[in-house]
C-alpha cells in the first residue's frame, strides 16, 4: 500500500482546477420591500391628509385604512419591480472561466508595516 505525498511538500506540482461560472447582478429584495412600503405609505397620507375628506371620518382612520392598502399595494409593487430586474439581470448574465489558484505565502497574520 502506497501512501499519497502530504499537501504541503514543496515538490508537489498544483493541477489547477477550472471551471465555468455565471456572472449577474442580481437586485436585493428587501431593499425594494421596503421602499414599496414606504411609498405606499406616503400615498396613504397624502390620500388622508392631503384631499378633503368626508367630516364623518377621523383623518387618523382615514390614514390607518389606507395605509394598510396603500402598504400592502407598495410592497406588492416593489415585489414586482425586483422580480422584473431579476429577470433582466438573468438575460444579462455573462459566462467567465475561473481556475483555483493555491496560496503561495500562507497566511500568518503578521502584517508588514509601512
Amino acid at each position: 500500500m502506497s501512501t499519497p505525498e502530504n499537501p504541503g511538500t514543496a515538490g508537489e506540482q498544483h493541477v489547477p482546477e477550472r471551471r465555468e461560472v455565471t456572472v449577474r447582478r442580481a437586485p436585493k429584495y428587501v431593499p425594494f420591500l421596503v421602499l414599496g412600503g414606504l411609498l405606499g405609505f406616503a400615498v396613504a397620507a397624502f390620500l388622508a391628509y392631503g384631499l378633503p375628506g368626508d367630516a364623518a371620518y377621523d383623518a387618523g382612520a382615514v390614514f390607518g385604512f389606507f395605509m394598510i392598502l396603500c402598504g400592502a399595494g407598495g410592497v406588492i409593487l416593489g415585489g414586482a419591480a425586483a422580480l422584473i430586474l431579476d429577470r433582466l439581470s438573468v438575460r444579462r448574465a455573462r459566462r467567465a472561466v475561473v481556475e483555483s489558484v493555491p496560496d503561495s505565502v500562507p497566511d500568518t497574520g503578521d502584517q508588514p508595516e509601512a
